[in-house]
């Protein structure tokens, strides 16, 4: 069997991009796994497939004309919903199906709906849906052991659609420390595993037109392990500095990843995630 396919990536977290608006795909697991495979198949963080919503079950009250971002792990897990994808999945239809998106498009995860929307200069603003940060009524909720960090750390849930625990480190050394090639270990346990992030706060710049914050990060993935960049990581962390920074903190964040740096709008209950989306290479795999 032959699959056209598109490689493409936001801020170097990379994805395989199927076109396959009837669904007509048996897209399973075991083929999510082998399109990633960096040595025997294509290799990304991910795959997305671009499907109508009424070809697969999107979920009660989903137009079924709209578009779906199908979005897989590495290891053959579906997920919520991805920041990063979402930048790319809206590239992937300019290029693919035409879509203009200089007016925005909804379209639908399984995290619920998401807009997005062209900036130009190859950037596009994503508006990542509501969020939730846990009780943060002593700055933590949480604690997160991973190698090269000792001790113990506290952390900071915050559901972005998919979950996450952001840790806060005091240096960039102890952030470059970290092996992240094996999966952090989140207590409590979190029923449906977690993507961890750890982050260094930069300061604030207060020279342009609105204060900004700056915060480097690291993330371990659920379902792929550390990637060189994830979107609603960015967001989580934004959010759980923001907390922590306290009263007059300020809502844009600016987050340096290692694939780049995106930018984090918190505008309300809800956020915005800005940065660019990149497809790289077009063509057919064999699949054995």
């Amino acid at each position: 069997m032959m699959i056209a396919f598109t490689k493409g990536h936001g801020t170097e977290n990379d994805f395989v991009l199927i076109h396959d608006p009837a669904g007509s795909l048996d897209l399973t697991p075991a083929l999510v796994r082998f399109l990633c495979d960096r040595r025997a198949g294509i290799g990304a963080d991910g795959v997305i497939r671009a499907v109508r919503a009424g070809a697969v079950a999107a979920g009660e009250g989903v137009d079924p004309d709209m578009w779906f971002m199908d979005y897989w792990n590495a290891d053959g897990t579906t997920s919520e919903m991805c920041g990063n994808g979402a930048r790319v999945f809206a590239a992937f239809l300019e290029s693919e199906a035409g879509v203009d998106l200089a007016e925005g498009l909804d379209f639908a995860t399984r995290g619920g709906p998401r807009a997005v929307r062209a900036l130009g200069d190859g950037r596009y603003a994503v508006g990542m849906g509501v969020y939730r940060v846990g009780d943060a009524s002593a700055g933590f909720d949480s604690e997160v052991a991973a190698r090269g960090m000792d001790p113990v750390r506290p952390a900071l849930s915050v559901d972005m659609g998919n979950p996450h625990h952001v840790v806060a480190l005091g240096s960039l050394e102890e952030l470059e420390a970290l092996d992240l090639t094996v999966a952090p270990q989140v207590h409590p346990v979190p029923e449906h595993g977690s993507n961890v992030e750890f982050a260094v706060a930069l300061g604030f710049d207060d020279a342009g037109a609105e204060t900004r914050g700056r915060v480097r990060m690291r993330v371990h993935e659920r379902g792929s392990g550390e990637t060189r960049s994830c979107g609603t990581g960015a967001c989580a962390v934004a959010l759980a500095m923001r907390t922590w920074a306290g009263q007059g903190a300020p809502d844009v964040w600016d987050v340096e990843v290692p694939g780049g740096m995106v930018t984090v709008r918190i505008t309300g209950a809800t956020t915005i995630l800005e940065g660019p989306a990149v497809l790289v290479a077009q063509g057919a795999v064999s699949v054995p």
